[in-house]
C-alpha cells in the first residue's frame, strides 16, 4: 500500500529576469523544504530577511496579479505577481517549498508557466514521508460581482478529482476568434503539454494607463501577447488556439494554490480575476461546512490522475 505523499524539491534551482510590472532584474533561488511547511517566500534584499508563507490570509493586492505580504499587512515587505509560478507548483503537485527572491516582483520569464515547469522539473521532485493533504469541497461557494454585461463569478464545487472550467468574454476582434472557454481536468496529466505555456496577454490601449501608474515596466513581445484594437501582433501568433482562455486557467490553478492545499473540487469562472478568485477561497474557509481535509494512506484510493500528475523526471 503506498500512500500518497507530499512533494517537494531535490535539489536547489535558480532563475534570474525581470517583474512584468516593476521591470527590475530580480533573481528566484528555489530551495526544498520540511513537509506540512507548505510553500514560503523568503525576500533576501532586505537588510533582515522577510519570511512570507503563502496562504489566503497573505494575499494584500490583486490589481494585475496577485501579491502577498506577511498577514496580508498593506505597506510590509510583499511579493508581486506569485501567479504563474504557483500555477506549475501546483501542476507538479509540489506542496512544500522555499523561494528565495531579491526583489518584490517574481520575474515573467517568457509570460507563462513553461518556465517555472521546467525550472522545478530540472530539480527534480522528491517524495517525502508525509501524506498529502487535499481541501475536499463539500458544498458549492460561490461569489459574484456586478450585473448584467458587468456580471463575473467563480465557484466552487463538489468533484472526485480536480477540473476547472472557464469562460472569457472581452468582446474584442482578436480574442473573439480564439476559444472563448476551456474546460482542463488536472488528473489527465496534461497540465504542462496543455496550460503550461498559455502567455499573459494585454492590450495596447492599455499600456498607456499602467506605464502611468509604473506599471507593466517589463512588459514585451517576449513575455506578453500583446493585442492591439484588431489583432495580436506578436509575429509568432498564438500557442494555443484557445491561448487566452487557457491563460485565465493557469492563473486560476495558481490563485487556487494560494490554499496551501491542492483541490479537490471542480473550479467554475466566467470573466474571474485574482480579486474574485481570493475573495472565493475566503468564502470556503469561512464556511468551515464548505470543506474538509483529506489523505490517502492507500494512492489508490485518491480520484484518479491525482497519485500519478506530473512525472518527477
Amino acid at each position: 500500500m503506498v500512500m500518497l505523499a507530499q512533494r517537494t524539491l531535490k535539489s536547489i534551482t535558480r532563475a534570474v529576469g525581470v517583474g512584468v510590472h516593476g521591470g527590475q532584474r530580480v533573481e528566484l533561488t528555489l530551495r526544498p523544504a520540511a513537509a506540512d511547511s507548505g510553500i514560503m517566500f523568503r525576500r533576501v534584499d532586505l537588510p533582515a530577511p522577510v519570511d512570507i508563507p503563502v496562504n489566503v490570509k497573505a494575499v494584500c493586492d490583486t490589481r494585475m496579479a496577485t501579491t502577498i505580504s506577511p498577514g496580508g499587512e498593506v505597506g510590509a515587505p510583499k511579493v508581486n505577481t506569485i501567479e504563474h509560478l504557483l500555477s506549475a507548483c501546483a501542476g507538479l503537485g509540489i506542496d512544500n517549498l522555499v523561494i528565495d527572491i531579491t526583489n518584490e516582483e517574481v520575474p515573467i520569464l517568457d509570460g507563462s508557466a513553461a518556465s517555472f515547469v521546467f525550472l522545478l522539473q530540472s530539480a527534480g521532485i522528491e517524495v517525502q514521508k508525509a501524506p498529502k493533504r487535499f481541501l475536499r469541497i463539500k458544498k458549492p461557494v460561490e461569489v459574484r460581482e456586478g450585473e448584467g454585461a458587468a456580471l463575473k463569478w467563480a465557484r466552487l464545487e463538489p468533484f472526485d478529482g480536480y477540473k476547472l472550467t472557464f469562460e472569457i468574454d472581452f468582446n474584442h476582434p482578436a480574442v473573439n476568434q480564439t476559444g472563448q472557454q476551456v474546460s482542463f481536468d488536472m488528473g489527465s496529466g496534461q497540465y504542462k503539454r496543455d496550460i503550461a505555456r498559455a502567455r499573459t496577454f494585454g492590450f495596447t490601449k492599455d499600456v498607456e494607463m499602467m506605464r502611468s501608474r509604473g506599471l507593466g515596466l517589463g512588459g514585451s513581445m517576449d513575455n506578453v501577447i500583446v493585442v492591439d484594437d484588431y489583432r495580436v501582433l506578436n509575429s509568432d501568433g498564438l500557442r494555443y488556439d484557445d491561448e487566452f482562455v487557457k491563460h485565465k486557467i493557469l492563473d486560476a490553478i495558481g490563485d487556487m494554490h494560494v490554499l496551501g492545499h491542492p483541490l479537490i473540487a471542480a473550479y467554475v469562472g466566467f470573466k474571474s480575476g485574482h480579486a474574485l478568485n481570493n475573495k472565493l477561497l475566503r468564502a470556503v474557509l469561512a464556511d468551515e461546512t464548505a470543506y474538509d481535509i483529506v489523505t490517502f494512506e492507500d494512492e489508490r484510493l485518491a480520484p484518479a490522475g491525482l497519485a500519478e500528475l506530473a512525472p518527477a523526471w
